[in-house]
């Protein structure tokens, strides 16, 4: 997998006006943590270029290859509905990832 923490801020760059902070875990079924990890290769590009996306970060478990971590810090609510609405996540998220996970788990925060 490639790196997956590319990006051109500093972490107190990305947090310094605060946002909408999505953290997301995944589970791969079996057999398919590598082809997630292949999707996630070619949308994290797209996802860090959203003018909304302040931060995007994804990691894959050291242990457990087929569970997945997201760290997503997006500027509003509304930079976070367009990444949903976006073409790159339609076609990478959401018509080939989600069909390959047992499991996804999402909770939304606000930065402190």
């Amino acid at each position: 997998m490639s790196k997956y923490a590319i990006n051109q801020k500093t972490i107190g760059e990305a947090v310094a006006n605060g946002g909408v902070l999505v953290v997301a875990q995944w589970e791969a079924k079996d057999g398919q943590a590598d082809r997630v990890a292949d999707i996630l290769d070619q949308f994290l590009p797209e996802a860090q270029r959203d003018p909304g996306s302040q931060l995007f970060l994804i990691g894959r478990n050291k242990e457990n290859p087929a569970q997945f971590l997201f760290y997503e810090l997006f500027r509003d609510e509304a930079a976070l509905k367009a990444h949903a609405e976006s073409d790159y996540f339609k076609t990478y998220i959401a018509g080939q990832a989600l069909p390959l996970l047992a499991k996804r788990e999402r909770a939304q925060y606000v930065l402190l």
